[in-house]
């Protein structure tokens, strides 16, 4: 199936230029203490390390649960993001109000059996994990298989429902179109439609773990898909950036298309998320006029 043909798109990369640059010209206009809070609570904060540990996590863990002793007049996180076999020691450890991410069905590549991905994200719902993040089957969609990469999310999702409606829990499911990867504005878009047909509740651009992750470029082709979808079927779905948002001017550019494309409606932690390890800080210090390290 072709995608931009049933949904009536096609990308244009002058026109997506020259809009990203009127964005872009526009940034100092909505940029605010309150926007910068704003990105702040939309923030999955995320540690992704290989040498991440049981007692990394909690360290991080322990720092947002302090978070409000030393900036009681900021919001919390959305959330913490961890690899899978992590998410019991967020669950232990968390005891303010924010939600377990986890990357899980083989992140990154997601180059494995389909049996093994279904089980490392039904043993990580188990564990408590809110938020599921997985990369989309390149393997099947740069192939052409785009009905094998949509079944694998269907599977996905499936698994997430059984078990989270057992624990009486929504678990929200993220898709990961690795965009870079992707290259194309065609490709961005195919992958984008056939993700939220399938069943994702947020797409998002990228694990952070190649040459190239989040660009304005594949933002705005993923919101303008989102538009059209919801336009089509009624149904809100998410947008997370993610990989190389590493500064304030980042996140307030990610923020100025969503809000250009998709409107007030996505300005919240429901519909809009920053895959995060470094901006946390960036947006503390432009806010409070320092350099601040907390995390």
């Amino acid at each position: 199936m072709d995608y931009l043909d049933k949904y009536g798109y096609a990308p244009d990369r002058g026109e997506i230029g020259r809009a990203i640059e009127m964005i872009a010209a526009n940034m100092d206009n909505i940029a605010s203490d309150q926007v910068y809070k704003d990105c702040f609570s939309m923030m999955d904060l995320t540690t992704l390390k290989t040498d991440d540990t049981p007692a990394s996590v909690a360290k991080l863990v322990e720092k947002v649960n302090a978070f409000h002793k030393s900036y009681p007049e900021w919001p919390l996180p959305a959330s913490v993001c961890v690899f899978s076999n992590f998410a019991a020691t967020v669950k232990e450890v968390r005891k303010e109000d924010f939600n377990i991410t986890v990357v899980s069905a083989c992140f990154p590549s997601s180059q494995s059996f389909l049996e093994v991905k279904l089980k490392e994200v039904e043993m990580a719902v188990e564990q408590g994990a809110d938020e599921v993040d997985i990369v989309l089957a390149l393997n099947a969609f740069l192939a052409g298989n785009y009905e094998v990469a949509a079944e694998e999310i269907r599977q996905v999702r499936r698994v997430i429902d059984e078990v989270a409606g057992k624990q009486g829990r929504n678990v929200h499911l993220k898709v990961i179109l690795e965009t870079g990867l992707l290259k194309t504005p065609e490709n961005i878009a195919n992958a984008s439609f056939l993700a939220m047909e399938a069943g994702a509740d947020f797409i998002k651009t990228s694990t952070g773990k190649v040459d190239v992750n989040a660009t304005p470029l594949a933002a705005y082709v993923m919101c303008e898909c989102i538009d059209i979808y919801r336009m089509a079927t009624g149904k809100k779905i998410g947008f997370k950036p993610a990989g190389g948002i590493s500064s304030a001017a980042d996140a307030l550019c990610y923020y100025s298309i969503v809000s250009s494309l998709l409107g007030k409606d996505w300005l919240n932690k429901e519909l809009f998320r920053f895959g995060v390890s470094r901006v946390a800080n960036s947006l503390l210090s432009a806010v409070e006029q320092k350099t601040v390290s907390y995390f």
